[in-house]
């Protein structure tokens, strides 16, 4: 099964801000479709019915920019609702305005290319299906095309035939070769990403190989010729001879020493003892560079550590995790708070301060590279006293999002202040014997009890 630290094959999904602009610009060009064709050329096109289908979309948008954070990524779930709401909207529009005679009838493509670039192939696939009915449906019925002259152009029905097969090649073409092209570039940023830990742990066993070899070149004839000699002193060493006991010490060390050397060599093999951990020594380890800056750190356990999750040492979590204490530690008057949780699904860490917590114009953009959300309370050690969270917190976010974990970042809610990030995992551990098995390896060092540490 896969660990709750290991990274998610693939980074599918849209973000809000991006649908939320590109919903913006078609309702540009609807308004400005609708002022020429009115206006300036005075054909006689439903207004009013038009102007409320526009303004339903322009309701959405400013829904979904209040209610949202517009760096949220969505997924299928999420996103295919909002660009099927954009099929109908258009669709509505044909209606109005001659169905699949009205030369904007291509735009069917436009939602499709959209999913097929962000989403699954089967959200893809459905919303393909669906922009193929709704052509078919506004072909069958739908008002006269407008029209400025007197007698109003009839389209043949074979000539509509043709446009929604047109319509629906193209969004099949479309759609697939979008798809698979978006899915290139998704396979080659995984390759990347697993080729990046390739390298970092071939380097990392390559220095250890090295070390090796240097200590068993260096180290491995001298103890070789010291063993000779010692078994020689042991052979002509009476068994009552005084010195026959040291030599024996001698001769123990001697084996010590090789043993060492095979363990210098087997480094690599990552069956270190403290390659695993519970996450209370995690978070421990995480949290105690932090301590003695005269901010009070509050460490929060469940009082039942049952099914305590056993987590990799990952150092991207661990990082990740650090920054976020660290800027806690920065913005915080005089308590930073983290507490874990658990259960059988899923694992989550709370850190929060008091201290000013978030700024309003930036809170839906934190997470972005270079965004900085709020002054900090005290000026840090270069005396710069710049507002943070800006490419340390991206960097952090990033890593933690890499390992599969989902941020959730906001003030706390009033009369309280300060602000709170909510880092969670889903668990797909071992069943959770094996944890509890392994975990008791792990409480001989750990605190008896976790509720709570300062």
């Amino acid at each position: 099964m896969q660990h709750p630290f290991t990274p998610p094959t693939r980074s599918l999904g849209l973000r809000l801000d991006t649908l939320i602009r590109l919903r913006w610009l078609a309702v540009a060009g609807q308004l400005a479709a609708l002022v020429v064709v009115y206006v300036l050329l005075r054909f006689p096109v439903p207004m009013l019915w038009c102007l409320a289908v526009v303004g339903l979309s322009v309701l959405v948008n400013v829904v979904l920019r209040l209610r949202f954070p517009g760096a949220r990524r969505l997924a299928d779930h999420a996103a295919g609702p909002l660009l099927a709401y954009d099929v109908l909207q258009l669709t509505a529009l044909l209606y109005l305005t001659g169905g699949l005679s009205n030369p904007f009838s291509l735009l069917y493509l436009a939602p499709v290319m959209i999913s097929a670039t962000g989403l699954t192939w089967r959200t893809t696939v459905t919303l393909g299906c669906f922009v193929v009915a709704c052509a078919g449906l506004v072909g069958l019925w739908h008002l006269p095309l407008p029209w400025a002259g007197v007698l109003t152009p009839t389209m043949p029905d074979l000539y509509l035939a043709g446009v929604w097969v047109a319509v629906t090649v193209s969004v099949a073409f479309i759609g697939m070769h979008s798809w698979r092209v978006a899915e290139e570039a998704r396979e080659l940023a995984d390759a990347l990403a697993a080729t990046e830990l390739v390298l970092a742990r071939e380097q990392h066993l390559s220095q250890l190989d090295g070390l090796a070899a240097a200590c068993a070149h260096e180290l491995g004839t001298p103890l070789a010729t010291i063993a000779l000699v010692v078994k020689e002193l042991e052979l002509a060493t009476k068994p009552d001879d005084p010195q026959a006991e040291d030599i024996l010490l001698l001769r123990d060390q001697v084996r010590r020493c090789r043993d060492i050397l095979l363990k210098l060599t087997s480094l690599g093999s990552g069956d270190a003892p403290f390659d695993r951990m519970p996450l209370s020594l995690l978070i421990e380890e995480v949290v105690e560079p932090h301590r003695n800056f005269g901010v009070e750190l509050a460490v929060e356990l469940p009082v039942d550590r049952t099914g305590e999750p056993v987590l990799d040492r990952n150092p991207g979590v661990i990082y990740g995790l650090g920054n976020l204490v660290e800027n806690a530690v920065d913005f915080a008057q005089g308590r930073v708070e983290i507490r874990a949780s658990w259960t059988p699904d899923r694992m989550e860490l709370l850190v929060r301060d008091d201290g000013p917590g978030f700024a309003p114009e930036v809170s839906d953009r934190i997470g972005l590279p270079y965004v900085t959300s709020r002054a900090r309370t005290k000026t840090d050690g270069d005396g710069d006293g710049e507002s943070g969270l800006g490419l340390g917190f991206f960097i952090a976010k990033t890593l933690l999002e890499r390992t599969g974990a989902t941020l959730q970042v906001e003030n706390r809610p009033a009369p309280e202040h300060g602000a709170e990030v909510r880092i969670s995992w889903n668990r797909k551990a071992p069943a959770a014997e094996v944890i509890d098995t392994t975990l008791a390896s792990h409480q001989r060092m750990a605190p008896a009890t976790g509720a709570k540490t300062n």
